[in-house]
C-alpha cells in the first residue's frame, strides 16, 4: 500500500448525518484541539488544510484511491492465536462490523453511508500508523473482524503523549517482612501459590520519553509494553480518530461508530480460554490462571491475586477488588462483635422483666389496649404481643448500645486503614501522580472553543466554556438533580398516604367473618392487603424512576462536560448515589424516625392532610419493624443481586451458543469466541460499587437495630467477590484497561455515611428503641419520690409507660367503634406518657415524658460527642500514608531523578567531547597552513 500524508474525511450533506446518540460534542474542524503526534507517524492527526476527499451524497466515491483498506486474510485455523496471520504482529484490539454488501438494501441508503464512514475511519487508522488485518467470520459470513496492531513506533509516540510510566531499572528496595512471622504457615495457606502465579518483578518507573529510550529497561521490544498497556494506547487512538466532516464539523471516535451501528463491537482480546491453557507456548495464560486461582469456587478461601488482576484488567478493576476484599476482611471483626451482641440479647431474653410483664396473663392479659384506627379496629389485649416483645428483647438490649458505639469506631478504623492500603497500592501500581498524567476526554477536547489565559503559565489555552457558562451549567445540573430527589420523596409520601387511606377501604370491603371453606380469607386481612399492594406500587415506582433517572443522570453529566474520565465518573457517581440514597433508605428512615412518633392520643389523633390518620407502630414497636425491614431488604437484595449477576450473563451466552449450534463443529478463532461473550455496560463497575456502598449504608446507618447486619454483609461479600470474578473471566469480553488512583467519589461518600451513621444510631437508640425510657424508669421512677419500690427495679415498667384513656371520650363513637365485649371496662391503655382522665391536665404530657425527652436529647449529644472525639483521635493518630510507603516513594523519586540526571550528564559529556574534538581538529587544520 502507498503512504499518504493526510486524513481521509467524508464531507457529507446535513441529511446524511449518522444515527448518533448525541453524547459527543461536535465543533468546527478548524477549532478542534486534538493532540498532535510526532513527525515519525505516517500522517498528522489534524488537517493542515482544507484539502479533503469530498464524497458526494449520491454516486461513487470520487477519490477512491485515497482510501487505505485493511488486508483481508483467511482464518489460519489457529484458534488460540493472538497474532496476525504472519505470526509476528500482536492483536491489540478488534473491531467488528457487519458487511454491508451482505445486508438487505434499504431505501435510505444507510448501508452505503455506513460503509463509506467505516472505510474513511479505517483509512485514517492506517494513516495514523496502526496495522489492520480483516478476517471474515467462520460462523457467520456477514461478520467481519478487523484486527488492530500498534507497531513499536506508534506505541512509543503515544506512550509519551499519554505520560505512561514504564520501567527504568529493577527495584532494589528491600521489602519488610510480615509482623506475623509465626503465622506464615496460615497466611501461606490463604495465599495464592507463587509457583502457579509468580510474583511480578518490581521496577523503578518514570514517564516514557522516546529521546531517553536508552534509560528505560528495554529487554525485549515485544514485552516492553504489556498487553494491557498496548490496548490502552490503541483505544486512546481509536477514540480520537476522525471519520467524517459535515459542514466543517468533525465526527470522531470508535464509541460514536459503535453507538450508531457502523461497528457492532470493539474490544481487546482475552489471552486464552478460561477452562484450559492455550496451545500457543508463548501465551501467558493469565485468564486461565485468574479463573483457576481467583474465580473458581474452590479458591473462595484464598486471597485475591491483585497484581495479576491489575496486570490483566488494569488498575481500575484492580482497585475495586482490592477495596472489596479489604472491606470484607474488616467486616469479619464487625460480624464477630455483632454476633456476640446478638447472642447476649438472645440468652438474656428470659431475664427481660418488661417482656415477662407483657406475657403475664395477670398483667399483660388484663390490660386492654385502645384501637389503632378510627373505625373497624378492635380493642386488644397487651399479651398478644408476647412473642414480639421477646424478640424485641434480643435487639433492644444493652449489647445493642455497645455494638452501636463499636461500629462508630469500626467504620473510622476501616476508612483510615483503607487509605493506608490504598496509598500502598498507588505506589506499587504506579498511580501516585496519575492526576497529572490523565488525558482529557475526547468529548471535552471537542468542545474546547474558548481561548483563555492560564493563570499559572500565562499562556493561551482552550476551554469548553467561560466562567459564567460553567456557573450556569452547574446551576442547571444541580437543579435537575434536586428535582429528581424531590420526586422520589414525593413518591414515598404518596405511598404513605396510600397505605393510610387504603387500609380503611380494605377494612370495609373485605369480609368481616371468616369462612372456613375459603383459605384466601384467612390470610387476606386488611393489613396484608395494604402491605402487599403498597409494596407492589412502591416497587414499580422505584424501578420506573431508576430506569429514567439513570438516563437523566448520564445526560446531565454529559451536559456538565467534565474534563477527565475520572471527573466524569465522580460526577455521575454523586448524582446517582444521591438518588439511590433516597430511594433505598427512605423507608428505613420513615420507620425509624417518623412512624408512630406523631400520632396524638386516641381521643385526638393526628391526621395527614386532615383526613388520613397517622400510622402507629406494630404492637412489638417500631424497632422490631425496622429490624424486620432491614433483614428483608439486605437478605432479599443480596440474594436477588447474586442470582441476577450469575444467571443473566450465563443465560444470554447460552442463548447465543444455541443460535450458533449449526456451526459449532467449526474451529472458531479467539476474536470470534470473545465477540460472542457479553459486553460490559457503559457504566462499568458503577453498579458493583453502588451495590456495595448501599450495603455499607445498611451496615452502618441502622446497625443499632440489627446487629447481624455485618454478618449478612460478610457472607454476601465473600460470594460477591467470586461472582464478580467469575463474570469477568468467563462471561464478559475483556475490558479496556484503565488507570485509577483510588475508588473515586465513593471514598467521600463512605466518609459522609460514616458521619451520618453516628447520628442515626444515636437517634435510633434514643427515639426508636425503649432503652432510654427503661433507664429513666429504673433510676428515677421505680423508687421514691415517683415510684413505690424500695430498690431500683424494672418491675411495674409496663404499667408505668401505658397511659389511660376514657372510652367515653372517643370522638365519633357512633360510627362503628366496637365497644362490645369489654364487660365492665370503661378505660383502655395506649403507649404514651400522659396524665389520666380526670386529672386537671388530663391527656397532657406528664413529668415522666419530659424526663424521657431530656434523657434522650442528653444521650444523643453525649454519644455523638464521644464517638466523634474518638473518631477524630483515630483519624489523627493513623496517617493516610504509612512511613514505609512514604520512604519508598521518596526513594523512587530520588533514584529516578538521579538515574535520568546522570544519563543526561553522560549524554552532555559525550556531546561536549565530540564538539571539543571537532573544534580541536578545526583549529589544527587552520593552524597547519600557517606553520607550513
Amino acid at each position: 500500500m502507498q503512504k499518504i500524508t493526510r486524513n481521509v474525511l467524508l464531507d457529507m450533506e446535513e441529511e446524511e448525518d449518522d444515527e448518533d446518540d448525541g453524547d459527543i460534542g461536535d465543533v468546527p474542524a478548524s477549532r478542534r484541539p486534538f493532540l498532535t503526534p510526532h513527525n515519525h507517524l505516517l500522517c498528522s492527526l489534524v488537517l493542515e488544510n482544507l484539502e479533503q476527499t469530498i464524497v458526494p451524497s449520491c454516486g461513487s466515491l470520487e477519490s477512491q484511491h485515497d482510501f487505505r483498506t485493511p488486508e483481508f486474510e483467511e482464518f489460519n485455523g489457529k484458534s488460540d492465536s493472538l497474532f496476525f496471520n504472519d505470526g509476528q504482529r500482536r492483536i491489540d484490539f478488534v473491531l467488528v462490523y457487519e458487511d454491508e454488501s451482505k445486508k438487505e438494501p434499504n431505501k435510505k441508503g444507510t448501508n452505503e453511508k455506513h460503509r463509506r464512514k467505516r472505510q474513511a475511519y479505517e483509512s485514517n487508522l492506517i494513516c495514523h500508523g496502526l496495522h489492520l488485518e480483516a478476517t471474515r467470520s467462520v460462523l457467520d459470513d456477514k461478520l467481519v473482524f478487523v484486527k488492530v496492531h500498534a507497531p513499536w513506533e506508534v506505541l512509543c509516540a503515544y506512550a509519551e503523549i499519554m505520560h505512561i510510566k514504564l520501567p527504568l531499572k529493577p527495584n532494589d528496595l528491600k521489602t519488610r517482612g510480615s509482623a506475623f512471622g509465626r503465622l506464615n504457615w496460615f497466611t501461606k495457606f490463604l495465599s495464592v501459590d507463587e509457583s502457579i502465579i509468580k510474583p511480578e518483578q518490581e521496577f523503578f518507573t518514570a514517564p516514557f520519553e522516546k529521546n531517553r529510550m536508552n534509560d528505560f529497561y528495554v529487554v525485549d521490544r515485544d514485552t516492553f509494553f504489556n498487553p494491557a498497556t498496548r490496548s490502552r494506547i490503541v483505544y486512546f487512538i481509536l477514540s480520537r480518530v476522525k471519520y467524517q466532516v459535515m459542514n466543517n464539523v468533525n465526527k470522531f471516535g470508535i464509541n460514536r461508530l459503535v453507538n450508531s451501528g457502523i461497528y457492532k463491537a470493539a474490544f481487546p482480546l482475552h489471552d486464552c480460554k478460561f477452562g484450559h491453557r492455550s496451545e500457543d507456548p508463548s501465551c501467558p495464560n493469565e485468564r486461565y490462571l485468574l479463573y483457576r486461582e481467583w474465580a473458581h469456587p474452590r479458591s473462595i478461601y484464598k486471597k485475591q491475586p491483585l497484581d495479576l488482576i491489575r496486570k490483566y484488567y488494569g488498575e481500575k478493576i484492580g482497585i475495586y477488588f482490592a477495596w472489596l476484599g479489604y472491606y470484607t476482611q474488616m467486616l469479619l471483626l464487625a460480624a464477630i462483635v455483632g454476633v456476640a451482641c446478638f447472642l447476649y440479647g438472645y440468652f438474656n431474653q428470659d431475664n427481660c422483666t418488661w417482656s415477662k410483664e407483657v406475657c403475664n396473663p395477670d398483667i399483660g392479659g388484663k390490660i386492654i389496649m385502645c384501637p389503632q384506627c378510627d373505625r373497624l379496629c378492635p380493642f386488644w389485649k397487651l399479651n398478644i404481643t408476647c412473642e414480639s416483645s421477646k424478640k424485641l428483647c434480643i435487639f433492644d438490649s444493652f449489647g445493642t448500645l455497645v455494638f452501636a458505639v463499636f461500629m462508630g469506631v469500626w467504620v473510622t478504623l476501616f476508612l483510615e486503614f483503607w487509605k493506608r492500603r490504598q496509598a500502598e497500592l498507588e505506589y506499587e501500581w504506579d498511580t501516585v501522580e496519575l492526576q497529572q498524567e490523565e488525558q482529557a476526554r475526547p468529548e471535552y477536547e471537542a468542545q474546547c472553543t474558548h481561548v483563555v489565559i492560564n493563570e499559572i503559565t500565562q499562556e493561551e489555552e482552550r476551554v469548553p466554556f467561560t466562567a459564567c457558562g460553567k456557573c450556569m451549567r452547574m446551576t442547571l445540573c444541580a437543579s435537575a438533580v434536586l428535582f429528581w430527589i424531590l420526586l422520589i420523596i414525593a413518591s414515598v409520601i404518596g405511598i404513605i398516604v396510600y397505605r393510610l387511606s387504603v387500609f380503611v377501604v380494605f377494612s370495609a370491603k373485605l369480609p368481616k367473618n371468616l369462612n372456613g371453606t375459603d383459605p384466601i380469607q384467612k390470610y387476606l386481612t386488611p393489613q396484608t392487603a395494604t402491605s402487599i399492594t403498597a409494596s407492589i406500587i412502591s416497587f414499580i415506582i422505584i424501578m420506573i424512576l431508576n430506569t429514567i433517572y439513570e438516563r437523566v443522570a448520564i445526560m446531565i453529566t454529559n451536559f456538565e462536560l467534565p474534563r477527565t474520565q475520572t471527573d466524569y465518573e465522580n460526577s455521575l457517581t454523586m448524582k446517582m448515589f444521591l438518588f439511590q440514597f433516597v430511594n433505598y433508605y427512605s423507608s428505613c428512615f420513615y420507620i425509624a424516625f417518623f412512624k408512630g412518633k406523631f400520632v396524638g392520643y386516641p381521643g385526638d389523633p393526628v391526621y395527614w392532610l386532615g383526613k388520613y390518620r397517622n400510622e402507629e407502630c406494630d404492637p412489638g414497636g417500631c424497632l422490631l419493624e425496622l429490624t424486620t425491614q432491614l433483614t428483608i431488604i439486605m437478605g432479599g437484595k443480596a440474594i436477588w443481586n447474586n442470582i441476577q449477576e450469575v444467571l443473566l450473563p450465563w443465560i444470554m451466552n447460552l442463548i447465543g451458543r444455541f443460535h450458533r449450534v449449526s456451526g459449532s463443529e467449526k474451529i472458531s478463532p479467539r476474536w470470534e469466541q470473545d465477540y460472542h461473550l457479553q459486553p460490559m455496560g457503559k457504566l462499568g463497575l458503577f453498579y458493583e460499587y453502588l451495590e456495595m456502598i448501599i450495603q455499607f449504608g445498611f451496615v452502618t446507618l441502622f446497625v443499632a437495630s440489627f446487629p447481624l447486619a455485618p454478618l449478612l454483609a460478610l457472607v454476601n461479600n465473600i460470594l460477591e467477590i467470586r461472582v464478580d470474578a467469575w463474570k469477568l473471566t468467563t462471561q464478559f469480553r475483556r475490558l479496556v484497561p484503565e488507570k485509577a488512583r483510588d475508588i473515586g467519589a465513593w471514598q467521600p461518600i463512605m466518609q459522609g455515611i460514616a458521619i451520618l451513621a453516628v447520628v442515626t444510631n444515636a437517634m435510633i437508640i434514643a427515639f426508636t428503641s425503649d432503652m432510654i425510657p427503661r433507664l429513666v424508669y429504673y433510676w428515677s421512677f421505680s423508687v421514691p419520690p415517683y415510684g413505690d419500690h424500695a430498690d431500683y427495679t424494672m418491675e411495674g415498667y409496663i404499667n408505668n409507660t401505658l397511659s389511660f384513656f376514657n372510652i367515653a371520650d372517643f370522638k365519633n363513637k357512633s360510627q362503628g367503634n366496637p365497644y362490645s365485649g369489654l364487660g365492665d371496662h370503661t378505660t383502655c391503655r395506649y403507649r404514651d406518657f400522659r396524665y389520666p382522665p380526670g386529672h386537671p391536665q388530663e391527656y397532657k404530657h406528664n413529668i415522666y415524658y419530659w424526663h424521657v425527652i431530656a434523657a434522650k436529647l442528653a444521650f444523643v449529644i453525649v454519644m455523638e460527642h464521644v464517638i466523634f472525639s474518638v473518631k477524630f483521635i483515630i483519624s489523627y493518630a493513623i496517617p493516610d500514608v504509612s512511613k514505609l510507603t512514604k520512604s519508598k516513594i521518596k526513594r523512587e523519586k530520588y533514584l529516578t531523578q538521579k538515574l535520568l540526571h546522570e544519563s543526561h550528564l553522560k549524554d552532555m559529556t559525550k556531546n561536549m567531547g565530540v564538539i571539543a574534538k571537532r573544534m580541536t581538529e578545526v583549529v589544527e587544520n587552520n593552524l597547519r597552513p600557517k606553520l607550513d
